[in-house]
């Protein structure tokens, strides 16, 4: 297994492309899905320098807080809370632009000020969450989610 990531600099497309294959060989070899959640999240963490990157697993009603990278991040959010809890519900990819606009919006870190949350869907159900923050505004576009969605269904 490859100890480290081969990313070169490139525009965020290329980043992606370079990072996909080594994160599928990553977590195709290991059946945790707690360690493979680990080295995703540090792997985005690392190729991209996002402010925060983790995972939210369902729990009953609640996501409950999984591998992330990054300051200390609230540990359980309700279903239809936030934006975290609005994917889950709505199970679709939320961009957001400025959090400070989005309606119910949890602020587990005030230096958060752009968010892209991808739900994880397993057999028509969402089990949890790729929560990504940025310390600024409008970090996240279509191209972070179309890759960023192909990332969570490595994850099974």
């Amino acid at each position: 297994m490859a100890e480290n990531l081969l990313i070169h600099t490139g525009s965020k497309e290329e980043k992606y492309r370079e990072l996909l294959p080594q994160l599928q060989a990553l977590v195709s070899s290991e059946t945790n899905l707690i360690a493979n959640l680990a080295n995703m999240a540090a792997a985005l963490k690392q190729t991209f320098h996002f402010f925060w990157v983790g995972f939210y697993l369902v729990e009953g009603d609640e996501l409950v807080l999984a591998p992330f990278q990054g300051p200390i991040a609230c540990t359980r959010i309700r279903f239809g809370r936030g934006v975290c809890g609005t994917a889950w519900k709505e199970a679709q990819t939320l961009i957001v632009p400025d959090v400070e606009q989005f309606p119910g919006h949890i602020a587990c870190s005030s230096n958060s000020k752009s968010e892209i949350v991808v739900p994880i869907i397993k057999e028509g159900n969402v089990i949890g969450v790729l929560d990504i923050d940025s310390d600024t505004l409008n970090s996240f576009d279509e191209t972070d989610a179309r890759y960023l969605r192909e990332i969570c269904t490595y994850i099974g």
